[in-house]
């Protein structure tokens, strides 16, 4: 049976965008006789308000979407995140990093070819990959480390080659590098979106992930997470953006276009379907 989920992070109101997202998945799951989970991915407790649990979960029913059982809650996860983190040292295609934001953003302004990521945005440039085991030691021992990181050259070559299926793009083989060395756990947050998403996705059985093609990178970082943690791998399906008129992706701040207030204007269901597919 097909499994779908939809994920947001109680940190704001749903807009338009997030509408789009869920009935994407909600149809998914019942055009295939499967079933909608609702997860909250609430890991940044320090961006997450408890209103904003129940004001998504009225949002959705506002707008048809069931879902079947109770909301997950992430931060009700933490254990099983710091099991696949272990599992990952264990197998040392991870390693911790020391740097804060404000060395990295100075070692990149230094770099006459700094790596960038798939949208221009630079990414980490590998400053504690190469640091020796008694390096790290010291700087463990002292309490120095800010986060783990992927080591995505020594993971590839643990993995192999890896694809997934998208139901939208097709076949994509796995580009290991295209987002780098990606934070895994922090130093205040004991797990990142990367390693969480991968580790429920299997927990709960979820068989199809819809979610938009902004994260279609990001995809090639969870293919490889799930072949070496040896998980579930499922099929993938990235869909279109909403975007305002400037054609800019729509971010929770777009109070104009949040569900409560174009609900508190009279808006309809059937209203907020016409503005999605016009």
């Amino acid at each position: 049976m097909m499994i779908a989920r939809f994920a947001p992070s109680p940190t704001g109101p749903l807009h338009l965008g997030h509408a789009y997202a869920a009935i994407f998945a909600y149809e998914l799951a019942m055009e295939n006789g499967g079933s909608l989970l609702l997860r909250f991915e609430d890991i940044d407790v320090t961006r997450v308000r408890d209103q904003y649990y129940l004001a998504i979960e009225r949002d959705l029913a506002w707008l048809g979407i069931h879902w079947d059982g109770t909301p997950m809650r992430q931060k009700d996860r933490l254990p099983a995140y710091t099991e696949s983190l272990q599992k990952l040292k264990s197998l040392e295609v991870v390693y911790p990093c020391f740097c804060t934001r404000r060395e990295i953003q100075q070692e990149l302004k230094t770099m006459i070819h700094a790596p960038h990521g798939p949208e221009g945005e630079a990414m980490y440039p590998g400053t504690c990959r190469n640091l020796t085991p008694t390096e790290r030691a010291e700087r463990i021992g002292q309490g120095q480390a800010h986060c783990w990181r992927l080591h995505a050259h020594r993971a590839i070559d643990f993995t192999g080659p890896l694809v997934f299926q998208d139901q939208i793009k097709g076949r994509v083989d796995v580009e290991p590098l295209l987002l780098g060395d990606v934070v895994l756990a922090r130093k205040d947050i004991a797990t990142s979106y990367h390693l969480a998403v991968v580790t429920d996705d299997h927990f709960q059985g979820v068989t199809d992930v819809t979610r938009g093609e902004d994260l279609l990178p990001s995809t090639h970082v969870h293919r490889i997470l799930q072949s070496l943690l040896g998980l579930a791998v499922p099929v993938y399906h990235h869909h279109r953006l909403i975007v305002d008129e400037a054609g800019k992706r729509l971010a929770k701040r777009d109070d104009a276009l949040s569900l409560a207030t174009l609900r508190d204007q009279g808006k309809r269901r059937e209203d907020i379907l016409a503005m999605l597919c016009p």
